[in-house]
């Protein structure tokens, strides 16, 4: 399982950055300051960490020379939105730089993108009686193979990395086919209808009024 170190000290949005990654099937731990988060890094190992900057003891761009020794991906969660901090973030060797506040599924698609580049995503995801072999993007069911087409594969990857998180149509549109969304196409929702139907997942792949659609959980 991705192991992820989130060090926020301001404890509410460490909770909620936990609990959704957490439910995109990511293992998180949570420290509060700079020498907690070196402490940690010392003695346990992460695949990717989610920094701020304005940490007690040490800040995060203090904190990065250090990580730097343990070749870790690292994002910055920040409130300082200056371009000259953003530059400084990404100088110091950040993958990425995200100021607050931000869009959960726009996180969780950042953090993909970033292992992607690691080659640490998890080589396969198994929900219930399904298989999915994110390497040959082969999906089973009951050991039987699913045919499924290019776009309704990467909605499923899609929702199981979003879990109970609701997508907005747009969302799923612009992430999937790498467009703008036209607000009178009904390609989403037909795509989204034969994966249920494929997989029988009319229980989970919720409609959502208004917005679009979520993969419910629990």
């Amino acid at each position: 399982m991705i192991s992820i170190l989130i060090v926020e000290d301001e404890k509410a949005i460490s909770n909620l950055i936990k609990m959704s990654l957490m439910k995109s099937s990511y293992h998180c731990e949570c420290v509060f300051d700079g020498k907690s988060a070196e402490d940690i890094i010392e003695t346990k190992r992460f695949d990717l960490i989610l920094l701020d900057v304005m940490l007690p003891e040490c800040s995060g761009f203090d904190l990065m020379d250090f990580i730097k020794e343990y070749d870790i991906p690292t994002i910055f969660l920040t409130a300082k939105n200056s371009t000259a901090d953003k530059v400084k973030g990404l100088k110091l060797g950040a993958e990425d730089y995200i100021t607050k506040p931000f869009d959960i599924s726009e996180l969780l698609a950042r953090i993909e993108v970033v292992l992607r580049r690691y080659q640490k995503e998890e080589p396969a995801i198994d929900i219930d009686d399904i298989h999915i072999d994110l390497q040959s993007r082969t999906v089973t069911k009951k050991g039987v193979v699913v045919d499924l087409t290019v776009k309704e594969f990467d909605i499923l990857i899609l929702f199981l990395k979003n879990k109970n998180i609701a997508l907005y149509r747009e969302t799923i549109y612009e992430r999937v086919w790498h467009d703008s969304y036209m607000p009178d196409t009904r390609t989403v929702d037909l795509h989204i209808q034969r994966l249920r139907k494929k997989l029988s997942l009319e229980d989970k792949i919720k409609s959502i009024y208004k917005i679009g659609y979520m993969y419910q959980e629990g």
